[in-house]
């Protein structure tokens, strides 16, 4: 056949919109790897994302759009205070951003990461859109809200805490979604109502990045499904003292990503440093060491799956990708919560009996060593994070996605 009628009867590549909001290294890695697993062949692929992650990603075989996002800080801030992560008029900004990329690509279908946005210029766009979260946020969850690192904890501790944030949660769950039904009123849309919940899953299609044994749900409308986990490493190659590692004494993996808090690795180090344990730290540039023993090994990075294979243990800050990527492995953790986010998911790892969850603003250097002794010699966790990790490798996350994908691109809306 010759070539010229060969691509004339190929079908047209359908065009995926992914827009990752990139307020986290996670959000921008999951939809990444979604996108990077497709076959171009098929999809004409847009990712768009603030650059701030974007030198983690390699070598990017898609088309990039550089968007606004809000700094990582202001997030995290935001988080510690209780605080609403967005106002009306940054969504509003959101929105205008949102609606001109997608009339520049005109996408068959969108793809959002924590782009709350996406709710409205989505839907305004008359595009179906599949937003990417995690099922401890689903309105069809029943699990319970610890209460995370707040003033509260800080003034009455976290019994007393804890009561006055099963109170108080409905009313700030309602407050923090006022600003998105706002811009949706000014749309036209009708609004999502006063849950949280309900704000951070909304979409024509609902994937969760999780397996339902670590966090179920119950009833869940045909729109939402659990495509599972997605396990992300960045692409850079193993620190020059890999090697050097002695081989006759437990690794110990440890790592607070981009929204954990970074000064627990201190306190970590001063308490696995007169151990008999090999310590990998990855700081993600957010903090620095300059003087440590020659048993704790640090970079900014590292290939985090590959670690976590070799690692007896995972330290990190309980959310979902590194306690994944350590259950993946079949390693059991210690997750050091800070904010509500953390909390949800490493409660949720801890029930399944694959981890222990700290929390962030009790830790002391006694506590981590005997967290860590802890964990080494529980037989039980040991095997509860194996039996995980064969649940999670016959999940295969990138076909249930393409599956999804295919049903919203041919579905037509409502």
């Amino acid at each position: 056949m010759p070539l010229a009628l060969e691509k004339s009867n190929r079908m047209p590549r359908k065009r995926v919109l992914f827009i990752a909001e990139a307020v986290t290294l996670a959000h921008v890695a999951r939809p990444y790897l979604l996108a990077t697993a497709l076959d171009p062949e098929k999809y004409e692929i847009c990712f768009a994302s603030h650059p701030r992650y974007k030198s983690l990603m390699g070598e990017i075989p898609f088309l990039w759009r550089d968007i606004t996002s809000i700094p990582s800080e202001q997030f995290l801030t935001a988080l510690s205070k209780g605080s609403p992560v967005y106002n009306t008029e940054t969504l509003r900004n959101y929105v205008k951003e949102d609606l001109d990329l997608i009339r520049q690509f005109n996408p068959d279908v969108i793809i959002g990461d924590f782009r709350l946005s996406l709710s409205i210029s989505a839907r305004v766009s008359n595009k179906p859109y599949i937003a990417l979260t995690n099922a401890y946020w689903s309105p069809y969850g029943k699990h319970p809200f610890p209460v995370p690192e707040l003033p509260v904890t800080k003034i009455f501790g976290v019994r007393f805490g804890q009561i006055l944030f099963n109170i108080a949660r409905p009313i700030a769950f309602a407050f923090h979604s006022i600003p998105l039904n706002k811009i949706r009123k000014e749309y036209g849309l009708p609004s999502l109502g006063f849950n949280l919940q309900h704000i951070y899953t909304d979409g024509d299609y609902t994937a969760y990045a999780d397996i339902p044994e670590i966090s179920p749900t119950f009833n869940l409308p045909s729109n939402h499904t659990y495509i599972g986990p997605l396990e992300w490493s960045p692409s850079i190659a193993m620190p020059s003292w890999w090697e050097t590692i002695p081989k006759d004494r437990p690794v110990i993996y440890v790592t607070f990503g981009s929204s954990g808090k970074s000064d627990q690795l201190g306190l970590i180090i001063r308490a696995l440093q007169d151990l008999p344990v090999s310590l990998v730290a990855a700081t993600a540039g957010r903090t620095n060491i300059p003087q440590h023993a020659d048993n704790i090994y640090i970079a900014d990075h590292v290939p985090g799956k590959k670690v976590a294979a070799a690692a007896a243990l995972v330290i990190c800050n309980g959310g979902s990708p590194t306690t994944y990527q350590a259950l993946s492995e079949g390693k059991p953790m210690i997750g050091i919560a800070n904010n509500l986010d953390q909390y949800l998911n490493m409660s949720m790892v801890q029930n399944a009996g694959a981890g222990k969850l700290l929390r962030a603003g009790q830790t002391s250097v006694s506590g981590i060593r005997k967290a860590v002794e802890a964990v080494l010699s529980d037989r039980e966790m040991a095997s509860n994070a194996q039996n995980l990790m064969h649940l999670i490798a016959q999940c295969h996350p990138e076909e249930k996605f393409e599956a999804l994908l295919q049903r919203a691109i041919n579905q037509p809306l409502a």
